[in-house]
């Protein structure tokens, strides 16, 4: 059933009010009519069953049904730190990682970032990639749409963290600790935060930033991943473990 997703200011006590580019999603490419039934998401984790009941120019009013809480939202909140990569790789993180159950993404500029956005691309870039997180949200049935922030400087990142979250960092030059080990210990977690290198990784200095704030630096195994693979990576093992995949 298709899913889509409205502000809370057009949810009423007994309808919901469709507005903007889904209105020509439903009309033009879903083809929808009166009398269909369709997913509608306040973005707060509250789903409502509706039927449609007219589709009119520029709105599709909708008849509440019933409504529930979202049942795929993740057990923890968690926030993916991406260095920047190049090309359009990031764009594939966004969605993967929507899809995987991340809350927020956080773009992040390291020394070893290639890739150079200017100011007037920045405001392009960013609708772009909120974009792709709505439609993944719509796709993979989240109860929210994961926000793509504002890319920010490695340090500048580090120093948004609270003191108690769950840190985890990969890099290359760590070999005995693994992800699976030190999640036992954490298991009580609410926050976690993965930060995830761009090409050519993270740079000593940044590590050394990253051990003084009490990052968990892993091992991803004997292999060296893409950026556009770790976090999708990290974030597949951290749901299995957490009981979010994998288990019936």
């Amino acid at each position: 059933m298709s899913k889509f997703f409205v502000n809370g200011e057009n949810i009423s006590s007994d309808s919901i009010t469709i507005t903007g580019e889904d209105v020509v999603h439903i009309k033009k490419v879903l083809r929808l009519k009166s009398g269909d039934n369709i997913i509608v998401s306040d973005g707060l984790g509250i789903d409502y069953h509706v039927k449609i009941e007219k589709i009119n120019s520029s709105t599709v009013d909708t008849k509440i049904i019933s409504s529930c809480k979202n049942a795929s939202e993740p057990p923890v909140d968690i926030v993916l730190f991406q260095g920047l990569p190049k090309s359009d790789k990031m764009d594939f993180i966004i969605q993967k990682g929507v899809e995987l159950g991340v809350k927020k993404i956080v773009p992040v500029i390291t020394e070893r970032t290639v890739v150079k956005i200017s100011k007037d691309n920045y405001k392009k870039k960013h609708q772009r990639w909120n974009r792709i997180s709505m439609e993944a949200a719509k796709q993979c049935n989240r109860g929210i749409i994961p926000k793509v922030e504002y890319p920010i400087n490695f340090k500048d990142a580090v120093d948004t963290l609270p003191n108690n979250g769950f840190k985890i960092l990969p890099y290359e030059k760590e070999k005995s600790q693994g992800i699976k080990g030190i999640l036992k210990e954490k298991s009580n977690t609410k926050d976690v935060f993965i930060f995830i290198g761009p090409e050519g990784g993270f740079c000593d200095k940044e590590i050394e930033l990253a051990l003084k704030n009490q990052f968990n630096i892993i091992s991803l195994g004997p292999r060296i991943l893409r950026t556009e693979t770790a976090g999708i990576v990290v974030l597949s093992i951290l749901m299995y473990e957490l009981g979010d995949v994998g288990y019936v």
